[in-house]
């Protein structure tokens, strides 16, 4: 190349095809067994984890668009998988938290994350695993992110 600059060698670059190419990967599975899109997967995953979000919560959370995150919130909202509660505090915000039908959905879903999980644990093999798991974390450390020491 005459500028000297590799597009394929460039970190940043490579982290995000690798990134979409493992979450296309496994949204293929979620799609086919739950008719869930990106967003509703991403939406869904947040309330299972935190619990009670504001729309805003879950768009800093997964990093998603206030549109995405709103699209998103309406169809698992007419899927009853979620419901919307006035803030308590402040009425031009809600609350949004999964029914009980959608933490069923919740807990089915992340049997299919954990057996993805392990797909690519077996793919990679452990110390691949490991070594990526410490690169991601130096990464999300100079990020200023913290992970929970349980998702460790």
């Amino acid at each position: 190349m005459a500028d000297g600059f590799e597009l394929d060698g460039f970190i940043p670059y490579r982290l995000n095809r690798a990134s979409e190419l493992i979450s296309l990967s496994f949204a293929r599975q979620y799609k086919e067994e739950f008719d869930l899109t990106r967003p509703e997967w991403r939406t869904l995953a947040a309330l299972g984890s935190v619990g009670v979000m504001t729309a805003k919560d879950i768009g800093a959370h997964s990093h998603m668009h206030k549109t995405k995150v709103s699209r998103a919130v309406y169809a698992l909202e007419q899927r009853h998988w979620l419901k919307r509660l006035p803030s308590e505090t402040d009425r031009r915000f809600e609350q949004i938290e999964l029914t009980a039908l959608g933490r069923q959905y919740y807990q089915r879903i992340t049997v299919l994350a954990q057996r993805y999980q392990e797909t690519v644990r077996q793919m990679l093999g452990e110390e691949a695993l490991h070594q990526l798991d410490l690169a991601l974390q130096a990464i999300e450390a100079s990020a200023g992110l913290r992970r929970k020491s349980s998702e460790r």
